[in-house]
């Protein structure tokens, strides 16, 4: 019997999850602990559905598994140099890939489903694929809302000139939509005047 899309989409999005929840990395939300790519997946969904609620089941998948079992490929695996850090980024695309397309062959998917998938992973047609860049557009908004803050506090000795330099990287990925929900976001107080500065 064919497994029916709704049935599919469920089963991709607990094999998800369950991959995630092995994280040995914990954070602390809300008064409790949650393993650490499960909480990032969990927020990427519910952001999702705040900025674009309408989004087709192959971004839905590609938002719950960004950074599926991201700890098994550590930055300090690779130099410290930007060939290593793009090295790194490379891989590491290649392995989320490779991971959500076999939890999703399982869950009852086609090739053709995995491969869309698989591409929005690897960030393919950034700035020209609509659901690339919805993708993107996520991940940064994520970042600014949830992340930005504990980003800011590790590399407090940045001064104001490179912060205003990252910020703008991660504006220039997004689209204008992006731009006018990341204004809406719930940014930390202190970093508003920083972000504002840099984007204005």
């Amino acid at each position: 019997m064919t497994t029916n899309t709704t049935e599919r989409f469920a089963q991709a999005i607990a094999g998800f999850d369950a991959a995630n929840a092995e994280d040995p990395n914990k954070e602390i939300s809300e008064g409790a602990e949650h393993p650490k790519e499960l909480l990032y997946a969990q927020r990427m969904s519910a952001m999702l559905k705040r900025f674009a609620p309408e989004a087709s089941e192959a971004v839905q998948l590609a938002v719950r598994c960004q950074h599926i079992q991201r700890w098994k490929s550590a930055r300090t695996d690779y130099p410290a140099t930007p060939e290593g850090y793009k090295k790194w980024r490379t891989d590491l695309q290649k392995f989320h890939a490779e991971t959500a397309g076999n939890i999703m062959r399982e869950a009852g998917y086609d090739d053709e489903m995995i491969t869309r998938v698989q591409s929005l992973l690897r960030k393919e047609g950034l700035k020209r694929n609509p659901e690339t860049q919805l993708l993107e557009d996520v991940v940064d908004l994520v970042f600014l809302e949830y992340y930005m803050d504990d980003f800011v506090k590790k590399y407090s000795h940045y001064d104001e000139a490179k912060w205003i330099d990252i910020i703008q990287k991660t504006w220039r990925k997004m689209s204008p939509e992006g731009h006018k929900f990341a204004l809406t976001l719930n940014l930390p107080p202190a970093h508003v005047p920083l972000i504002l500065k840099a984007v204005g």
